[in-house]
């Protein structure tokens, strides 16, 4: 719904200038491109070899990449000075069966079934809990804040960790670049966020078919080296992976805290559900993506045991000498496509915390016709540059990151699975103890994962830490800020049916047009109206109350879209709906208010904004709250922009309101 709109232009009855003629121009061609609209399922458009090639850029991108860091700290974990068979296969049989009950029997064989509308992600998951349950609860949606906060943790360690990774791999080729590689790293951070603003579309080609190339070289360079010593494959068997934790009980919890560096991007698989579809990311998971991370660990490990010289840079040492500046290149290309996809998450993220009303309004714009997941969030990208450069200049090596990395990863995905057993229960598919009793086991791993990350808190595990109580503060105050706003606003507020009932028989002037009071709740009577009235005593022969509504689905259907009810007289109710995936674009929903029922005309329309700004009144903590929900509600975008109305037909009246 609209909370607290602040309009920016206050428009005279004049001839329409240069501009406001191309405004309305676009108003209209808007209309007519209604169909875009809605959102179309790409699955619908798409084969399902296009899809898949597709996920194997964008989903696992970044868990494609963890063979570059994730054995090498593993190993350097056990603090053996020449790794034996103990380690190497204790290592491997705990890399292989991560790999398989976190990311394939929680990730793809159940929460890709629990979809909102062909979304996934944490907020999808969290949207599915709150409608099985019928209400708000307030424990539910501290999970999902913590969730949504810790993934903005893992946005800007990932970047960071990745990029940085590959270009140390650059030392190999040119020992002369040592001195050189923060300045290398920080040039392609800043580059791939700079070009962000011009979408992902244009790459999105590529991304595919270079991680498919990664996948197949990671592939490659393990078949090649298993002939070494083929006794790794003894490790699957998860006996070798119990009795190295039952034997090494010392370093036991900092080796699991480097394997779970193995499945970080994991959450990708869940949150781009709605990009590709399930079969398209089940069908990459298998037939590629999943055999070639075994094969690459199984590789490393055969490698380390017939040469323990090469463990401190396992990944790259597989590659001859020859071949190493290629795979240095590949390595750089496929880090850079992991940070994109994180980043793009990160935008989809915010423009979902936005529409469910735990972020300030932020300006959002599409980079592809036609494609609704392909955003720009100019303040996001721009915090998480700062961020990840901040990263990299503090802690100077990807080892040094790996400490920090792994906190918000496992925190996110323990919070996911406990979001998961809630739907299983609230929706009535299992009861209680057996929600119980499938996911304990999962969520036992990650909890001991969880555990042993923490134990890294004074090596820098409290950054992602302190970003996500950041975050979480941020997105709470206005959350709490917006309730008491509402609750504000609803005891000054005159009920709609009154109003109608009382403007009957009046004596107002009534002109001619149609006017729409854009109002955040559709029973009461908006406060710009009452403004007009008092201001200007005059009605339009049609006025019409407004509302934008957020659906708690991705997307809203060509139905939904859509409804008009007569109020009596010249008053009409037109609510307009959006998925909480979509960016409102009020001109073009208009093409689906003409095919609800209301007739108006473009040329004789004016859109009345109310500007209210809060007004911080509590004391002590209450105050302090306040007062960062005042200071971010100064920081949200112009309404005017934000729901893409014709700017050239938009009138601001204002009010103070106290909190």
């Amino acid at each position: 719904m609209i909370h607290d709109p602040i309009p920016r232009d206050v428009q005279p009855a004049l001839p329409l200038l240069d501009d406001e003629a191309l405004d309305i121009a676009d108003y209209l061609k808007s209309e007519q491109e209604a169909a875009s609209d809605i959102h179309d399922d790409a699955t619908h458009r798409q084969g399902l070899a296009a899809l898949s090639l597709g996920a194997i850029g964008v989903v696992y991108g970044d868990i494609g990449t963890s063979p570059i860091y994730a054995f090498r700290e593993a190993l350097r974990a056990t603090g053996a000075a020449v790794p034996g068979q103990a380690e190497v296969l204790g290592i491997l049989s705990l890399l292989i069966w991560t790999l398989i009950l976190v990311v394939t029997v929680k990730y793809v064989f159940f929460l890709l079934r629990a979809d909102n509308r062909g979304e996934g992600g944490i907020l999808a998951l969290y949207t599915l809990v709150r409608l099985a349950t019928g209400r708000r609860s307030v424990p539910v949606l501290l999970l999902a804040l913590g969730g949504a906060a810790l993934f903005a943790g893992d946005a800007a360690i990932t970047p960071a960790i990745s990029v940085l990774s590959a270009v140390e791999g650059m030392e190999l080729v040119l020992p002369a670049l040592e001195p050189w590689v923060l300045g290398v790293t920080m040039g392609i951070l800043v580059a791939l966020f700079a070009v962000q603003r011009t979408g992902t579309a244009r790459v999105a080609l590529f991304f595919g078919p270079a991680c498919v190339l990664w996948s197949l070289t990671l592939a490659g360079l393990g078949l090649w080296h298993l002939g070494e010593t083929p006794a790794v494959l003894r490790a699957f068997s998860p006996v070798w992976g119990v009795d190295f934790l039952l034997d090494h009980p010392g370093v036991a919890f900092v080796v699991l805290g480097a394997i779970f560096l193995a499945v970080t991007g994991g959450e990708a698989l869940y949150a781009d559900l709605g990009h590709f579809g399930r079969r398209p990311i089940m069908l990459a998971w298998f037939a590629l993506v999943l055999p070639a991370l075994v094969l690459n660990y199984l590789g490393q490990g055969a490698m380390v045991l017939a040469h323990p010289e090469r463990a401190e840079e396992s990944f790259f040492g597989l590659a001859p000498e020859a071949g190493l500046p290629v795979l240095v290149m590949l390595a750089t290309a496929a880090t850079v496509i992991a940070s994109q996809a994180v980043i793009s998450g990160a935008f989809s993220m915010a423009r979902g915390a936005v529409q469910l009303g735990f972020l300030p309004r932020l300006r959002i714009r599409h980079t592809a016709e036609g494609q609704s997941g392909q955003i720009y969030i100019g303040a996001v990208n721009w915090l998480l540059l700062w961020g990840v450069l901040w990263l990299v200049l503090a802690f100077g090596s990807s080892s040094a990151l790996a400490s920090a990395y792994g906190i918000a990863v496992t925190g996110t995905m323990v919070l996911t699975t406990i979001l998961g057993a809630l739907y299983l229960v609230r929706t009535g598919r299992l009861r209680a103890p057996i929600a119980a009793l499938a996911v304990l086991p999962i969520l036992s791993v990650e909890a001991v994962f969880l555990a042993s990350n923490l134990a890294k808190i004074g090596d820098g595990g409290y950054v992602p830490v302190l970003i996500a109580v950041v975050v979480g503060f941020l997105m709470w105050c206005w959350w709490r800020g917006t309730q008491a706003m509402r609750a504000r606003v609803a005891k000054l507020a005159i009920p709609v049916d009154s109003f109608v009932r009382m403007m009957r028989n009046s004596s107002v002037n009534v002109i001619p047009g149609t006017a729409f009071f854009l109002t955040g709740d559709p029973q009461v009577v908006p406060s710009a109206l009452l403004h007009n009235l008092k201001h200007n005593r005059v009605l339009h022969e049609q006025t019409v109350f407004l509302t934008v509504e957020t659906l708690r689905v991705p997307y809203a259907t060509a139905d939904e879209r859509a409804s008009v009810e007569m109020l009596g007289g010249c008053f009409l109710r037109l609510t307009l709906r959006f998925g909480f995936m979509e960016t409102p674009n009020v001109s073009r929903a208009m093409a689906h208010a003409r095919r609800a029922g209301l007739k108006f005309d473009v040329m004789a329309s004016t859109f009345f904004l109310g500007r209210r700004r809060a007004v911080a009144t509590g004391k002590g903590l209450e105050l302090a709250l306040d007062r960062v929900f005042v200071a971010l509600s100064r920081m949200a975008a112009d309404p005017t922009e934000f729901y893409h109305l014709p700017r050239g037909r938009v009138v601001e009246l204002g009010e103070r309101v106290a909190i």
